[in-house]
């Protein structure tokens, strides 16, 4: 008898491309103000926005701070005029004209819709950014649900995050649910407060800290599809 009947699935690096997502969305935006989009200032960014992002997961910011503050820290660091929330505003809009799924990731959800598995998308992401790429990507056309942390009014790795998320799919069994992400820190951290399995999704087959407990690593959808359906 099969264990799990609803599958939770991170989006970004676990389906979608971020990385280039992000490269391409930031370099736009930054041109188009005038600013430098060389890859010493996109590399700059990269490292404030996941300092930021970190420091969500650990509860000392909130999302709204997060999105103007990297963007206000950028300008800071080029001493260059600008306002953060426009160019925060105008890159969470391209983020959602660019959109790049990871390859193998819309076969996998396939497969996984075929086997008769509840699907939905849950994610910390941006809702214009987010639901422009589950849209452009066809993912609408196969996982019938995407659970956004803002519109949820919480985020992974808050069990909150968790239980509006389950609630809007109708409260299923919390033993017959599993979350997938790459993400330890949100996916797995927040999928094991919630009460719920986890599978990290490794593929580059890090090592796995002693902070955090996956139920199950996986390095490859072909992995995750077999201990699922099998």
């Amino acid at each position: 008898m099969r264990k799990y009947n609803t599958v939770l699935l991170d989006a970004d690096m676990t389906l979608l491309d971020f990385k280039r997502s992000e490269r391409e969305a930031l370099a736009k935006v930054l041109r188009s103000h005038n600013l430098p989009a060389d890859e010493e200032v996109l590399a700059r960014y990269h490292k404030i926005n996941d300092a930021l992002w970190k420091a969500m997961a650990r509860g000392e910011v909130d999302q709204d701070f997060l999105v103007v503050e990297r963007f206000a820290a950028l300008l800071r660091t080029l001493n260059a005029p600008g306002d953060p929330k426009v160019l925060n505003h105008a890159y969470e809009l391209g983020l959602g004209e660019e959109a790049y799924l990871l390859p193998g990731a819309m076969e996998f959800c396939q497969v996984l819709r075929e086997g008769g598995l509840e699907l939905a998308i849950a994610t910390n992401g941006l809702p214009a950014a987010q639901w422009g790429r589950y849209r452009r990507t066809g993912l609408d056309q196969v996982v019938p649900h995407l659970l956004v942390s803002v519109e949820l009014g919480a985020q992974k790795p808050i069990r909150l995050f968790f239980d509006r998320a389950l609630e809007a799919l109708g409260n299923p069994p919390r033993e017959t649910v599993v979350m997938i992400g790459d993400g330890l820190e949100t996916d797995i951290a927040g999928g094991n407060r919630a009460g719920i399995d986890t599978i990290w999704y490794n593929p580059d087959k890090l090592p796995l800290p002693d902070t955090v407990q996956p139920t199950y690593v996986c390095a490859s959808y072909e992995e995750i599809q077999q201990l699922l359906l099998s």
